[in-house]
């Protein structure tokens, strides 16, 4: 398997990242914002968020498996070479066969997109994954609003 580490220079919050996902209104693409790390990086302050945004999004999920499911062999992606706690792009990715149940479709049309990636992000307490075609990630400094 392939993959690609998409955070370079940043990180979850490792102790409660708290994601919060919205869909966007016109229902093709998806916002998640979490609490950034700010033990290791000396630019994030304790409330800085992070913001992921997803366009073309034909869908998604935010569920198990946490950090425990994934050290005892409990994710698919567990004996891969990812490290928890990071956020992915899953290159020749089989998401049409392999992708979890709990799955939310936001954009059906989407479907046979010629240029869906699959993302995949471990937070402490849940995994989140999404087919897209691009993203985008941005600070949320403390005391700004998105």
């Amino acid at each position: 398997m392939k993959f690609i580490k998409q955070n370079i220079g940043w990180d979850a919050e490792p102790n409660a990242p708290m994601p919060s996902l919205e869909v966007a209104r016109t229902g093709d693409s998806i916002k998640i914002s979490f609490y950034l790390n700010s033990f290791i990086h000396d630019d994030v302050t304790e409330e800085d968020k992070g913001i992921l945004q997803f366009m073309n999004c034909y869908k998604y999920r935010l569920g198990p498996t946490n950090d425990e499911g994934f050290y005892s062999g409990k994710c698919r992606f567990s004996k891969t070479g990812m490290d928890w706690g990071n956020f992915y792009m899953i290159e020749e990715s089989n998401w049409k066969s392999d992708f979890p149940s709990d799955e939310k479709i936001i954009n059906s049309n989407l479907v046979h997109h010629p240029n869906l990636n699959h993302y995949l992000f471990y937070f402490r307490d849940e995994t989140f994954e999404c087919i897209a075609e691009s993203y985008r990630f941005h600070v949320l400094k403390e005391g700004f609003k998105d």
